[in-house]
C-alpha cells in the first residue's frame, strides 16, 4: 500500500519535532525518524493501529507512540495519515473529516 501524507500532517509533524528540538535537538530527530518507521509499518499490516474512540470507524485508526497519536485512514489502494496528535490533545474532527 502507498503511504500519503497530507500537508497538514507532515506540518503537524514539524511543529512536534521543533517543539522537541526546543530541550533536545537529537530526541527531536529520534521522534521524527521513529514516526517515520512506525507508519512505514503501516504498508504491510494497514490495521495494526486500533480504531480512534471518537470516530468508532474502522477505516480511521491510530497508532501510538509515546504521547502522540498518528491517525490514519485506510483506503482502497493506499493509506492517508490525516493528523498527528498528543495524546492528552482534544482531536478536532475537521482534522480528520472527509
Amino acid at each position: 500500500m502507498k503511504i500519503i501524507w497530507s500537508p497538514f500532517s507532515i506540518d503537524r509533524a514539524t511543529e512536534i519535532a521543533e517543539y522537541i528540538s526546543l530541550d533536545n535537538p537529537t530526541a527531536a530527530q529520534k521522534w521524527i525518524d521513529t514516526i517515520f518507521e512506525k507508519v512505514k509499518a503501516l504498508k504491510t499490516s494497514s490495521k495494526i493501529g486500533r480504531i480512534v474512540p471518537e470516530i468508532e470507524r474502522d477505516e480511521i485508526r491510530e497508532i501510538l507512540y509515546g504521547n502522540y497519536r498518528v491517525i490514519y485512514r485506510i483506503e482502497k489502494s493506499s493509506i492517508s495519515i490525516l493528523t498527528i496528535r498528543h495524546g492528552k490533545q482534544i482531536l478536532p474532527i475537521d482534522e480528520i473529516s472527509t
